[in-house]
């Protein structure tokens, strides 16, 4: 058979809560919760869980008291990010190590391997075999002949094991799901295209373009389709990563109340952003502020700055005139900040 490129992609299984145990043994097939400084009486979110917990209902982005309720047994750690990346930088350092692959990082846990072979499951599976031998870690692997429909297949694939998707069978595998079961498609867009009277991937890949375009406007019209088909890159680009914005965000241990509370800290959040993208050499040229009201209720505002800056007075003004878009009666427990920079091609080197 004649070797064809396929695109690879690889997700490292329950990554962060892997690294722990790895660190504790003893905490091997016990549920383990990462999140904030791993005390459930603070205010934070599940970063990960390990399976065992899973089986239970916990999920990131949870809040971490509700986790710890739903599994009392759990074994609850702080987040150690040093650890991840060094872990992190260790798995995708022996991806690119592989004889002809190009590696595209997508983030801590996941990674586009491009390759060209004539038998993408032998080289998926000597592929987890070097991970785990150089890391004690196990992934799984989606095969595809794009990228989304390779995103899309790791997760049949999970856990440790590979699964691949192509133009043959994408529809025979996905064509009944819901579009909520797609790459690139969250709860609220699947809202809204169930509005549309589109609640499956082949429903959306048969759905008229106009329809899309007009819900979601041209580029994002034409991506939901694309989307439905199982259509995206087929090489896999390694390029160096290009941070497109910084963001910082705090969850307040008492809610936020007062105007004068918040303002404070808006301002501690802009320094902070600010700092991050003046090492970048990148002017903002965007601003979103993230509220979260009491007790879980999140709203976003965002604008266009009228020229790119980095002025730390500039964008504080711009941004406590976001936050004054916010309901003033409602309390406060978490405010984020997001700068998204200009383009690198067109800044200007100083």
């Amino acid at each position: 058979m004649e070797a064809r490129r396929w695109v690879l992609h690889v997700d490292l299984d329950q990554f962060i809560a892997a690294v722990e145990i790895l660190r504790r043994p003893e905490l091997a097939g016990r549920p383990v919760i990462v999140g904030g400084r791993g005390d459930p009486t603070e205010r934070a979110v599940v970063s990960t869980a390990s399976y065992e917990a899973r089986v239970f209902g916990v999920g990131s982005g949870m809040p971490l008291r509700l986790a710890a309720r739903k599994v009392p047994q759990a074994v609850i750690l702080p987040v150690d990010a040093p650890a991840y990346d060094a872990a992190s930088a260790q798995v995708m350092a022996t991806l690119r190590a592989l004889d002809g692959a190009v590696v595209q990082v997508l983030g801590w846990d996941e990674a586009f391997v491009g390759i060209r072979t004539d038998d993408p499951e032998r080289f998926a599976r000597s592929l987890q075999a070097a991970v785990l031998e150089a890391t004690r870690l196990y992934c799984s692997v989606g095969i595809g002949d794009t990228t989304v429909r390779a995103k899309n297949a790791t997760g049949f694939g999970k856990p440790r094991g590979v699964f691949r998707l192509t133009a043959q069978n994408w529809f025979g595998v996905m064509g009944e799901r819901g579009t909520r079961d797609l790459w690139g498609v969250g709860a609220k867009v699947s809202a809204r295209l169930a509005r549309l009277g589109i609640t499956t991937v082949h429903q959306l890949a048969a759905a008229d373009l106009d329809l899309l375009t007009a819900e979601f406007g041209p580029r994002m019209g034409a991506w939901y389709s694309d989307l439905g088909h199982g259509r995206g890159a087929r090489v896999v680009d390694d390029s160096p990563w290009v941070a497109r914005g910084h963001s910082r965000e705090t969850t307040y241990q008492r809610d936020l109340t007062e105007a004068s509370a918040v303002d404070e800290a808006l301002g501690h959040l802009v320094a902070q952003v600010v700092d991050d993208i003046r090492r970048e050499g990148r002017p903002a040229v965007r601003i979103t502020v993230k509220v979260r009201y009491a007790p879980f209720f999140t709203r976003t505002f965002s604008r266009t700055l009228p020229e790119p800056t980095s002025d730390a007075a500039t964008i504080l003004t711009q941004t406590r005139a976001l936050a004054a878009r916010r309901q003033p009666d409602r309390a406060i427990r978490l405010l984020g900040v997001r700068l998204e920079m200009s383009d690198p091609a067109t800044t200007p080197t100083p």
